[in-house]
């Protein structure tokens, strides 16, 4: 392990923000954590004509809300690659001036004359090196290829796979600089890891491929290399790539839908990892144990269910006031009215972490806390509304009226001495206040949620109710 490990995470803003990114960078930043190294934020927006300002803002906030802080990177200049390119200028000339490089004349146009020769002869096309050896003039236009070797083997020393090698032969001279005097993706990637001093390039497993190409740049350039960790890929249930046909698959989306930022982290760092048997980790002890020996090789396979388990097994731990605050834009979405005392809200959310999977589910589930019910569901009703509700709910009422301590535990009192008295059980009166309070028959608690509502806002709904069953007769 070098003195300072330093990792990158290095998106490209051309969309939304994948999970599968979100793990990569999660995986990155634990690393550095671990290790006490040094995390970097690089964006490689080189392709100008897919790369968005909008990308770049969502890829920062969707990080930003995960927890994963950077080290080194945006704000500050400089770790944008179109803010980079005189770096990667001085490095492509040096590659040609030595001889390791050259100029090609060859056309978009003959190289697919070329490409498509290959494909009728059932051959992958490989660059024959038309221009290796031609002296092409810089007053040509051109672009600037790097001269690979072309025998014997690339071997990558993985710190997942293990040993990958690949076959020379199957590689072509491929190019560092377009016509146009752009840096290509694979140039600027090395170019970028070996300045920034970077010693683990952990990143998935669809640039294993491009990893002989950057090998063979290090080399040219007279660089060391990174150790290499290429992590297993995101797979949907039926193990084909994941995607938008499967459902969420975005940082933004998981986070709209109500999950909390731990319970992704915490699945993230699973999927594909493991530290023994324990589930649950913060994001905290995740950083504390995290190590490249415990990440699979195989594709791991994404599981809602498995999220929204330990969705709910965050709800329930979270602390009340941070648990309001992050409930609050939810049931302003849902159209409640949010009161401007949040620890009414914390009490509301606390009634129901136990049964709530997502934030969007608890909001869902607390419309009765803010509004009286709209409707009684008509199997409640139907079930419970029989010809002795009218008196069993003037009976409450009046009960209720004259009850002076309204918490849980003193209106549990009155209504067991009631149903007592009225020869009931106590499920009768309850189900009864419950369809009422909350126009359903489930809920938390009904003696917790009438003290919540305190007993003005009771009393309303039960006389709203009582109203309700007269009118149907």
């Amino acid at each position: 392990m070098p003195d300072t490990v330093r990792v990158r995470f290095a998106p490209s803003p051309t969309g939304s923000f994948h999970v599968g990114g979100a793990r990569t960078a999660l995986f990155n930043w634990a690393f550095a954590r671990r290790h006490q190294g040094v995390f970097v934020l690089r964006i490689e927006d080189t392709d100008r004509s897919r790369s968005t300002e909008a990308s770049i803002g969502q890829i920062l906030e969707a990080l930003r809300w995960l927890g994963l802080d950077w080290d080194e990177g945006p704000p500050t200049p400089g770790y944008r690659q179109t803010e980079r390119f005189e770096i990667y200028r001085a490095h492509a000339e040096r590659l040609l001036g030595e001889g390791r490089a050259y100029r090609c004349r060859c056309t978009p146009a003959t190289l697919d004359v070329l490409r498509k020769e290959a494909q009728a002869l059932g051959q992958t096309f490989r660059y024959p090196g038309t221009c290796r050896d031609a002296d092409v003039p810089a007053s040509e236009s051109h672009t600037l290829r790097l001269k690979v070797p072309t025998s014997g083997q690339t071997v990558v020393e993985d710190a997942i796979l293990g040993t990958v090698s690949f076959d020379n032969d199957t590689l072509d001279d491929w190019i560092l600089v377009r016509s146009d005097g752009t840096p290509t993706y694979n140039f600027c990637v090395v170019v970028d890891d070996v300045t920034m001093k970077i010693t683990h390039a952990i990143r998935g497993n669809e640039h294993l491929n491009n990893t002989p190409k950057q090998l063979a740049c290090y080399a040219a350039l007279g660089y060391s290399a990174p150790v290499f960790a290429h992590l297993p890929l995101i797979l949907a249930p039926d193990r084909s790539k994941m995607s938008k046909r499967h459902g969420a698959t975005t940082v933004e989306e998981f986070r709209d839908q109500g999950i909390p930022r731990e319970a992704l982290i915490n699945y993230l760092a699973r999927l594909g990892w493991s530290h023994g048997d324990r589930e649950i980790l913060s994001p905290e002890e995740i950083a504390a144990h995290f190590d490249l020996a415990h990440v699979g090789k195989a594709g791991a396979v994404f599981d809602r269910e498995k999220l929204l388990w330990l969705s709910l097994e965050w709800i329930k731990v979270m602390p009340p006031e941070r648990l309001a605050a992050e409930l609050e834009p939810f049931l302003a979405r849902a159209g409640l009215p949010v009161p401007a005392d949040r620890s009414y809200v914390a009490r509301v959310a606390d009634s129901l972490r136990e049964r709530s999977h997502t934030l969007v589910e608890m909001a869902e589930q607390a419309a009765f806390y803010f509004r009286p019910p709209p409707a009684y569901d008509s199997q409640a009703t139907a079930k419970f509304w029989t010809a002795e509700a009218p008196h069993r709910y003037t009976v409450l009422i009046k009960r209720m009226q004259s009850q002076e301590a309204f918490d849980a535990a003193s209106l549990e009192g009155l209504y067991r001495g009631l149903a007592a008295e009225m020869g009931l059980k106590l499920v009768d009166l309850a189900q009864l206040t419950r369809i009422a309070i909350t126009g359903k028959t489930e809920s938390p608690p009904i003696f917790q949620v009438a003290a919540l509502l305190g007993k003005a806002e009771t009393l309303s709904r039960l006389e709203a109710a009582l109203a309700a069953v007269e009118h149907r007769r």
